[in-house]
């Protein structure tokens, strides 16, 4: 039976039109063959040609520029890649996309289609796909630098290393089980056996210490910060004060807020995601009770919690600051010894104080610049292979081969070697269409 061939794909890999220059990339077995109608040349791999660019079917010119070819495997994609560089009009790029469109065996390219070549040709891993996910949807600098280290394989070099010591002590135990009648062998399994454990419990460690740090998701989707407390609290007016503007409503009436409120703001480089949550109290209505319901769960899925109502009511969080807020309303001027920090962003009183204290709580649950971070899909994964790969307090080498043999199943979903069909289609579908 013959292999399975991709079909070639085309799309727009750059910005938008208008723009100075367009790039258009086309990937598959088709590419070099158009890239030769295309322009009428013999491409050097790896070196720029300018020149004409034509309509094959009736030789009309399209417009002129660079052209590059890139034969597989050794490029982006894995496959042949050929790139036109256009003048980045909207008339020149749509006429280009139709001709490539009218080509017996190409297609518009599916969003995440370049990229996902890449990933189930081995040009990249399935962390370093998420990252450049990430990348392309960074909104801070912080966010790009988390991005661009996983987009740059940081976790892959890792698992690499972790999956090459597995595969020796796989090979050890195997040789051991195939060879345990041998007299050269003899009591040596019982010393193996230790060893393996050993080794084992080791990558294990190293595992759990990544599972351990900071999470990726408050840096990559932005730090949850929830604004708590009963009504005429100050949330709203806290909320205000910053973001630069009047995003929520404030009154003094009780129960002004009975919905959650979202926006987004960069504090040091950080994307936060500042929730204004209704008052916490006895509900007057249905209407409220659903808003304080709703609350009451923001709090629960909170990076960090602002409390800014007594001590004693705070939520059990383990990232809740307790904010003494309106110290220009009467009697409450004065700090109460327990609170976090005092403050009134009606006059900025404590207002620059709050903001280096918020901005220190947000380093504590986002990972280091140069610190390797996972989500939730990878946590899962490396959970189970650090489970698989714990002593289990047995002394059989045939149930040690059993635990190396799950964990690295374990490894091939995290690298999206096996068994992420599913979850490829979500992460690809989020992509633009050029990548």
């Amino acid at each position: 039976m013959p292999a399975f061939v991709y079909p070639t794909i085309f799309a727009l890999s750059s910005g938008n039109p208008p723009a100075g220059i367009a790039i258009i990339r086309i990937s598959g077995p088709k590419a070099g063959e158009v890239l030769t109608a295309i322009t009428g040349y013999h491409h050097v791999p790896r070196m720029a040609h300018y020149g004409r660019f034509h309509d094959p079917d009736n030789h009309m010119l399209l417009d002129h520029g660079l052209s590059l070819w890139f034969p597989g495997p050794h490029n982006a994609t894995g496959e042949d890649l050929a790139e036109l560089h256009l003048h980045g009009a909207i008339a020149v790029v749509e006429a280009v996309l139709a001709m490539l469109g009218r080509r017996p065996g190409l297609r518009l390219a599916e969003p995440g289609e370049f990229t996902r070549r890449a990933l189930e040709n081995g040009r990249m891993d399935l962390d370093a796909a998420e990252g450049l996910g990430d990348l392309l949807r960074a909104r801070t600098e912080r966010q790009r630098k988390s991005a661009l280290l996983r987009a740059e394989g940081g976790l892959g070099r890792k698992v690499r290393e972790w999956e090459s010591a597995l595969l020796r002590l796989s090979a050890q135990i195997e040789a051991a089980l195939d060879f345990s009648d041998e007299d050269d062998v003899g009591d040596a399994d019982q010393d193996l056996h230790v060893a393996v454990r050993v080794a084992m419990a080791e990558i294990a460690s190293s595992v759990r210490n990544l599972i351990a740090a900071p999470p990726a998701e408050p840096l990559a989707d932005g730090v949850r910060v929830v604004l708590a407390g009963p009504p005429n609290a100050g949330k709203s007016t806290l909320l205000n004060a910053l973001i630069g503007r009047e995003a929520a409503i404030v009154d003094d009436e009780a129960g002004t807020t009975r919905d959650v409120i979202e926006v987004s703001v960069d504090l040091g480089g950080y994307a936060l995601i500042l929730t204004d949550t209704a008052g916490l109290r006895q509900a007057a209505g249905r209407v409220e009770q659903q808003g304080i319901a709703r609350a009451q769960d923001h709090i629960a899925a909170a990076d960090i919690v602002l409390w800014l109502g007594e001590a004693e009511e705070r939520p059990d969080h383990p990232q809740c600051v307790i904010v003494h807020s309106r110290t220009d309303a009467p009697g409450r001027a004065v700090k109460p010894e327990i609170a976090d920090v005092a403050i009134s962003p009606r006059t900025g009183e404590g207002m620059d104080m709050f903001r280096a204290l918020l901005l220190e709580r947000v380093k504590q649950v986002v990972p280091a610049e140069d610190q390797l971070a996972v989500n939730r899909r990878q946590r899962h994964w490396l959970i189970l292979i650090a489970e698989a790969l714990e002593d289990h307090h047995h002394k059989d080498l045939l149930l040690l081969a059993e635990q190396c043999r799950v964990a690295r199943q374990a490894f091939d979903a995290l690298t999206g070697r096996s068994g992420v069909e599913d979850m490829l289609g979500a992460l690809f579908g989020q992509f633009c269409i050029g990548k």
